[in-house]
């Protein structure tokens, strides 16, 4: 009798959390790989509170097409429960008063308390909660082949001097120093390094966070244009246009000894069977060791109407923020938690330091918005500073302070 009163019980708090359950509708493009994984693996944590998941997944890596339908359903009316959005484009989704408040889920996740202020702020629109973090990307990293590195007869460089020393000699030996992507996003990418190293995590913010326009156009800015430039010798002819992941595929093969280039470079290298440490280096960019450019993928989600969706939407947010899938997603794209909070023992060497650095960094003012990823300003001042920072890589004759009263311009047309 007690045994059919126990399974009475269950099916009734069973069936009384199936009349809760709502549907989300989640606009993404994982449609790749690792990615992809993660993505599943966040439907079936979903399913299992007895949510139905419809997965609405638009491919391209920039997510370009996904905004462009997004923006087509949220102004009929149509919104998904939440959409890949990062960055300033938060703010402006909320601004046009699209967002929800997720702040009674995050007050009772004490989301506040572990993740780290410089995060949240991203996440916030006018002091509430209206998107969630799945992870942190370090942009500021160079990769290097060992066995190159040793041919050549030189250490990793851990400053810009040292860099332009060994890529001289690097070069001297047959191999290419400098693996590059001609687009301007990897432009701006290793431009964005050179620029946290030569102005310091205070200013890197004064010019691509508060667009400050004696930093943009100061003799420092011009130092920066300087060294970037002298980063062209030791780039082969055939980087125009080349994808990110053939110039890492390049140190890999032992064509090239090095590439500057964020930590979704180690999902190739892992990809080709490599470990850290031993068939590769993973280090800072040089002159930024506990320095932290931060990129992060993020959801932000839309105002509904039906309560059991929002009920579903809420969950989708609390469910991101979680230990285990935090872990399971991170593992997959070679980024990091955002949770502070983390056990970090299946992280490999890489993740480890990163994930030091970050908490470090956090603390000490060095933990800075990726301007070449979208996070430290609007996407009209970073097209602005793109086409600055490209033109001039590619002109022979261009001239650093020039570049620098350019950028400044370009900037301040773009606000």
């Amino acid at each position: 009798m007690k045994l059919n009163k126990t399974l009475l019980t269950l099916s009734l708090l069973s069936a009384a959390n199936f009349a809760n359950a709502g549907e989300v509708e989640v606009l993404h493009w994982w449609t790749a790989g690792g990615e992809a994984k993660s993505a599943a693996v966040l439907k079936d944590m979903l399913e299992q509170q007895n949510h139905t998941w419809k997965d609405f997944a638009v491919a391209g890596g920039g997510g370009e097409s996904a905004m462009t339908v997004l923006k087509t359903r949220a102004v009929s009316g149509n919104p998904p429960s939440a959409a890949q959005i990062k960055g300033h484009d938060i703010q402006e989704w909320g601004s046009l008063g699209f967002l929800t408040s997720l702040d009674s889920t995050a007050k009772q996740e004490k989301w506040d308390d572990i993740l780290p202020s410089v995060v949240t702020k991203v996440m916030k629109y006018n002091g509430e909660y209206v998107a969630v973090p799945v992870n942190v990307h370090r942009v500021n990293w160079i990769w290097a082949n060992p066995e190159v590195l040793k041919k050549a007869g030189v250490e990793l460089p851990t400053t810009m001097d040292e860099f332009f020393a060994a890529a001289d000699k690097i070069k001297a030996a047959g191999f290419i120093p400098l693996a590059h992507g001609g687009q301007p996003w990897q432009d701006a990418t290793v431009f964005e390094a050179v620029a946290l190293d030569v102005l310091g995590s205070e200013d890197y913010n004064k010019a691509f966070v508060d667009l400050d326009m004696d930093v943009l156009s100061g003799d420092k800015m011009v130092e920066v244009f300087t060294k970037f430039k002298k980063l062209r010798d030791y780039i082969d002819a055939n980087s125009p246009g080349r994808d990110w992941n053939v110039a890492t595929s390049m140190v890999i093969n032992g064509e090239a000894a090095m590439q500057i280039m964020g930590d979704w470079a180690k999902g190739e290298f892992t990809a080709a069977g490599k470990m850290p440490g031993k068939d590769y280096i993973c280090a800072p960019a040089p002159g930024t060791a506990g320095q932290f450019t931060f990129n992060i993928d993020s959801f932000a989600f839309f105002e509904l109407s039906d309560a059991e969706n929002q009920k579903a939407q809420q969950d989708l947010a609390r469910t991101i923020l979680t230990k285990e899938f935090q872990e399971v997603f991170n593992l997959n794209k070679g980024s990091i938690p955002v949770r502070l909070d983390m056990d970090m023992a299946k992280f490999d060497q890489c993740a480890l330091d990163s994930m030091d650095t970050f908490k470090a960094s956090a603390k000490s003012g060095d933990l800075v918005p990726s301007m070449a990823h979208g996070l430290s300003t609007t996407s009209y001042a970073q097209g602005a500073i793109f086409d600055v920072v490209t033109n001039f890589f590619n002109d022979d004759n261009a001239d650093p302070k020039q570049a620098a009263q350019k950028l400044a311009k370009a900037v301040k047309a773009a606000i």
